[in-house]
């Protein structure tokens, strides 16, 4: 059995299709999905803790892990090749705050240090070409509840997540959006521990590819479903899906080294999230991102 962790979001609609249709059954695998509300800090620590054999989510959080010398597992492909767009959000009441000028050298919660709520936050001060440290504080905080809690109560100033599962906080009126931000790379990875059998891999990803090209083709089906089991309202799942592009070349196609490991480590180094030299990072990034990688 492959045990999959992902984030309970839309950006899972291809996975669950693929379960649907059998796909997996089809090509002779047993997946267990293991949903992680907390994000891809979270994702990281099971994979490197061995409770996982396959994670997808961020790229950046993944990137930054491997840079850094984690080597327990790999990138195998980019599952999402659009950008994603966070939100950057205070507490409704907040009359302080009105842009995100004015969080800088402030407190900006984040779900785990390392995570993709952690990394963009130095992409925002350098968009801004802030001084260092861009802010006073990273609170942990975990889950994206805590994070809307504690921009309310004042444990952080700001915090950062994706726009589109932040929207209705915005219309029920318990946040309060101050600007967005996008990545400047492909938004989602796939990875793998290094034990999991290739085998196995190659047919959990060729039907995650076959799960993409049926979502692809079936969009309002993509719709009831996001609408129906992912809490979002089918008006914005239709927003969303005019903004995301999944990669319909998952497993057969050359990964971008360039946009996906390239920009996002140059990135990473910029910001101070990468301090090692450029010559050690880059090795560890040849080792542990699968340029190449081909579904058997």
């Amino acid at each position: 059995m492959l045990r999959v962790a992902y984030v309970p979001e839309h950006f899972s609609t291809p996975l669950f299709f693929a379960q649907q249709q059998n796909y997996y059954a089809d090509a002779g695998i047993d997946v267990k999905f293991i949903p992680v509300i907390e994000g891809t800090g979270r994702l990281v620590r099971l994979l490197s803790d061995g409770e996982v054999d396959i994670a997808i989510g961020l790229t950046e959080g993944f990137i930054a892990d491997v840079a850094k010398g984690n080597d327990a597992y790999k990138v195998v492909g980019t599952y999402v090749e659009s950008p994603l767009c966070w939100a950057v959000s205070t507490g409704a009441s907040r009359t302080e705050i009105t842009s995100t000028k004015d969080v800088l050298g402030k407190k900006i919660g984040v779900s785990r240090i390392g995570s993709g709520s952690y990394i963009m936050s130095f992409v925002l001060g350098l968009e801004h070409n802030a001084s260092k440290p861009f802010f006073s504080d990273f609170p942990v905080l975990s889950n994206f509840a805590n994070l809307r809690q504690s921009v309310n109560e004042g444990t952080s100033d700001a915090f950062m997540w994706e726009y589109f599962t932040t929207k209705k906080y915005y219309d029920n009126k318990e946040l309060k959006q101050i600007g967005e931000i996008y990545t400047p790379w492909p938004s989602w990875v796939i990875t793998a521990r290094r034990d999991v059998d290739s085998t196995q891999l190659g047919s959990f990803v060729s039907s995650v590819a076959r799960g993409i090209d049926y979502f692809n083709n079936h969009h309002d089906e993509a719709v009831t479903y996001i609408g129906s089991n992912l809490d979002y309202s089918e008006e914005d799942a239709r927003k969303w899906l005019t903004t995301v592009r999944f990669n319909s070349g998952l497993g057969s196609q050359k990964l971008d080294w360039d946009r996906v490991v390239t920009k996002t480590a140059s990135v990473l180094q910029t910001a101070g999230v990468l301090t090692d030299s450029s010559e050690e990072i880059n090795s560890r990034l040849r080792s542990g991102v699968e340029a190449n990688y081909a579904a058997k």
